[in-house]
């Protein structure tokens, strides 16, 4: 069972000095040119995102009530706990109009990668499996994950990586899933 704790990530500069993020996996691992990349970043001023050309990118609220995201000149309300698509070529700036934000994001490389997030409801009585394509983040709550006979607590943004069999978490609170498939060559 794989498990990173969120308090095991160290802060890094954003591309453009911006902000701050944590890296919570990539492949290959650390790489400026990754094929897939999934990172925490804390968001304290309106501001420029760093480009990344050919890379497909998902951007999820999961601390903060609203940051506006301003995509090729258009704006979008990002609230809590929805994700947002958008291209990593785009021109893209944010403002915080009721303060600061944590952002959960999945950044695929196009054409090696696609990447989807959901955000799951916990349940005491049903487990959610986290299977080998997958990573599993605990935005909120208390929750338990366990696999091959051994059982872990899970604290707020630790993550699950999938594996097979699968580890399956249980509690309460919200998940977001994070799913990264290869593109077939």
């Amino acid at each position: 069972m794989h498990i990173i704790r969120f308090d095991s990530l160290r802060p890094a500069p954003w591309r453009n000095g911006g902000g701050t993020t944590r890296e919570v996996a990539s492949s290959p691992a650390g790489a400026v040119d990754f094929d897939w990349r999934i990172s925490i970043a804390d968001v304290t001023a309106a501001g420029d995102f760093s480009s990344f050309p050919g890379v497909d990118r998902i951007l999820t609220v999961i601390e903060g009530e609203l940051m506006v995201v301003i995509v090729d000149g258009e704006e979008h309300a990002m609230e809590q706990y929805r994700p947002f698509r958008f291209s990593g070529d785009s021109a893209t700036s944010c403002a915080l109009p009721v303060g600061d934000t944590r952002d959960l994001n999945v950044m695929t490389r196009r054409g090696a990668f696609k990447g989807f997030l959901s955000i799951v409801e916990l349940s005491k009585k049903r487990a959610h499996p986290v299977f080998d394509d997958q990573f599993a983040l605990l935005l909120k709550g208390n929750a338990v994950v366990t696999a091959g006979g051994e059982e872990a607590k899970l604290g707020a943004l630790d993550t699950v990586r999938g594996d097979d069999p699968a580890p399956e978490v249980l509690g309460r609170g919200f998940l977001a899933v994070i799913t990264l498939e290869a593109v077939p060559t």
